[in-house]
């Protein structure tokens, strides 16, 4: 039997429906459930995914209110229970306010923000592009367990506020946490415009919890997760692509192994 999935609808989401397709694709049985979502249907599923959007419009700051819903109390004690959480760009967002990544607790229980994209400390306002990023730590999280630090992978960004800001706990922990970095296409960690797109913190895209359950990120895996997806620009990625084209094949792309190795922890472990 698929382990279950909830695709968690807060109003203004609008990236449930590629998410829930991505997931059913690698081996879930996926659905979408709606933020008011009752406690018993809640507890039904294995594992939670939080898509991108506007919540609320990203009123006061992006994901603050949805933060503050019911559902992230469900969520936080299904973290505590070991249960998977994702959340991608605007649920990145939303689990960074609810604190839980990289899920310190305490009085460090809020201890990243996602702030303003921004160049040379100049706001730059929304960004939608393809990337370059890399996993560091990988194995430190269950999301990012298949992949190797020596790849480098094309993704899509779409955010306004993306630029991770870290508290000095989080700064200590860091090292330990699996994180993936912007990079560029030789896989060079550069601080500058073009390679670090919105000025993050140590060229930060996404980071896990110190249990690695947990994780939250502002790029779009959901929509790199098949190869068709994937420009022809995007060096080995585009390459293959076009042979996909000529043979007709349907390969899997850059992000599958993400979603393959949640469905894999919950069925072999």
């Amino acid at each position: 039997m698929s382990p279950k999935l909830a695709v968690i609808q807060f109003p203004g989401s609008n990236c449930e429906y590629e998410t829930r397709r991505a997931a059913a694709q690698y081996g879930f049985d996926a659905e979408i459930v709606r933020w008011t979502v009752d406690r018993e249907t809640f507890d039904r599923f294995d594992a939670y995914i939080l898509p991108g959007g506007f919540s609320y419009q990203d009123r006061v700051r992006a994901g603050v209110i949805a933060s503050k819903l019911p559902v992230l109390q469900f969520l936080a004690e299904a973290a505590e229970k070991g249960k998977l959480i994702l959340g991608i760009c605007n649920g990145c967002q939303i689990l960074a306010e609810a604190g839980l990544v990289p899920g310190l607790g305490g009085k460090a229980a809020i201890s990243i923000a996602l702030a303003h994209n921004a160049r040379q400390n100049r706001p730059v306002g929304f960004i939608c592009d393809w990337v370059n990023v890399k996993v560091q730590t990988p194995k430190a999280s269950v999301f990012t367990r298949y992949f190797s630090e020596n790849d480098i992978f094309p993704i899509p960004i779409n955010h306004g506020e993306g630029r991770f800001v870290l508290s000095p706990e989080v700064e200590a922990v860091l090292p330990t946490l699996s994180t993936v970095v912007y990079c560029s296409a030789e896989g060079q960690i550069e601080t500058e415009f073009p390679i670090n797109p919105n000025g993050s913190q140590h060229n930060l895209a996404g980071m896990g919890s110190q249990k690695g359950n947990v994780f939250a990120i502002m790029p779009h895996p959901e929509r790199a997760a098949f190869l068709k997806q994937v420009p022809e620009s995007a060096g080995k990625w585009g390459r293959d692509k076009i042979e996909g084209l000529r043979t007709g094949s349907q390969k899997d792309g850059p992000w599958a192994p993400l979603f393959v190795s949640m469905a894999d922890f919950l069925t072999k472990g």
